[in-house]
């Protein structure tokens, strides 16, 4: 458990904290003194990752819903009175297709969840903040986002969206007191990654592929991602706004 107590009296509100990154991030802001709200479109899991918590709050959120994460959002404020740290972190991986036999559906659905949701949360979010006083937001995108993937094109557009989105609102809320960064994971060993690797033809080689996918040898596991996360919504990251840090073992230095 970290020594510090960065977001003591603070509130934290996750989404997909349900599972993988944003349990791990839960636990952490938990760890450090914050009071925590679990959003996910899993309720009983949310609630389940909250009940483990010493202060915590679970929320159904669909968050390609505009009206569902503003309603998440009037939740979790009439609950603790406000927002103060924002973990955006709710998305999917969709279908692996080239990009012409990807079904529009599919499109629809990553673009929905993994762009427009981070914006509705920002949305709605923000405007909570800017009433008390300011906030960090980290969101999630991903080395897709920086880099050129195969087969994921609607994955690719949305987090590459996310590191633009994350830019313009930085600067437009820069001198409000509202600081927001972006975090671009590689693949990280989370319960559904570990699934994947698991149901591929192949279950050792898939890891082992894994394990050497980055030059740095191995694979990160969601608390490193969450102390990343801690990091940039903490105080001590006071003066970093607009930026998207990469947590990829070097990938993105190739």
């Amino acid at each position: 458990m970290p020594e510090q107590m960065r977001f003591d009296g603070k509130v934290a509100f996750v989404t997909g904290g349900a599972s993988g990154l944003g349990a791990a991030a839960a636990n952490r802001f938990a760890s450090e003194g914050a009071k925590v709200v679990v959003a996910d479109i899993d309720e009983e899991g949310a609630r389940r990752v909250a009940n483990a918590l010493p202060d915590a709050l679970a929320v159904a959120v669909d968050t390609a819903d505009a009206a569902s994460v503003r309603d998440a959002v009037r939740q979790a404020v009439e609950h603790y009175g406000r927002i103060d740290v924002v973990f955006n972190n709710a998305g999917i991986a969709g279908a692996q297709l080239p990009l012409h036999e990807l079904p529009v559906e599919d499109y629809q659905k990553v673009r929905g969840i993994n762009g427009d949701g981070v914006f509705y949360v920002m949305k709605y979010c923000i405007a909570e903040m800017l009433g008390t006083g300011g906030g960090a937001i980290v969101n999630t995108s991903s080395t897709a986002g920086l880099t050129g993937q195969q087969n994921i094109s609607p994955y690719t557009f949305a987090k590459a969206g996310i590191i633009g989105l994350t830019r313009s609102a930085a600067i437009e809320y820069a001198g409000r007191n509202i600081r927001v960064n972006a975090i671009a994971p590689t693949v990280v060993w989370t319960p559904l990654v570990e699934r994947f690797a698991q149901t591929a033809p192949d279950p050792a080689a898939m890891r082992a592929a894994m394990e050497h996918y980055n030059p740095m040898p191995g694979i990160p596991q969601a608390r490193d991602v969450a102390a990343v996360v801690a990091f940039l919504a903490s105080d001590e990251a006071r003066w970093i706004t607009g930026h998207t840090l990469p947590i990829d073992g070097g990938y993105c230095a190739q």
